[in-house]
């Protein structure tokens, strides 16, 4: 058992005798089920950054969802950081402009961030139920997008009118 599949294989092997060692449950013979199922799951911040995967695609949909709020969370630091700098400099003769900045930056990126892990779980949803593989490139479109559109709504007057 060298390979690295097979580091799962006691877990799975174990779990599909129907009855485990007190001989409970029903069904009859216990047999093992296919270990043939790739446990390489591309679920690393360095593998996200660097836009490389094992394999070509993302395949599972713990792994689209990863990458895709990855890229979120990322550019809603990006734009959160630029924006807390842009409100520490023009806040700065204020009583309390910097507790001001530290909130309305929390807030705001905290907002960004629960919706972030919502549209995220959507988006990897879909292309795991239409059996579509997703590339690394469109996980880094797909998790930019989602701060691009926050920020055009956020300074649009859409919600003001809902």
């Amino acid at each position: 058992m060298s390979s690295p599949r097979a580091a799962f294989s006691h877990l799975i092997k174990r779990a599909a005798k129907p009855g485990g060692a007190g001989g409970e449950g029903g069904g009859g013979g216990g047999g093992t089920m296919n270990t043939n199922r790739d446990y390489n799951i591309n679920l690393s911040v360095q593998q996200v950054l660097s836009l490389w995967v094992q394999g070509s695609t993302l395949q599972h949909f713990t792994e689209m969802w990863y990458w895709v709020f990855l890229w979120c969370l990322f550019s809603s630091l990006f734009v959160h950081g630029g924006v807390g700098l842009l409100m520490l400099v023009m806040l700065q003769r204020h009583r309390r402009g910097r507790i001001i900045t530290v909130v309305m930056v929390s807030v705001g990126f905290l907002a960004s961030l629960s919706g972030g892990v919502v549209t995220s779980a959507a988006v990897a949803g879909v292309y795991r139920v239409a059996g579509k593989d997703m590339a690394p490139l469109e996980a880094l479109v797909l998790g930019v997008g989602q701060t691009t559109f926050s920020v055009i709504i956020s300074f649009s007057r859409i919600l003001a009118t809902l």
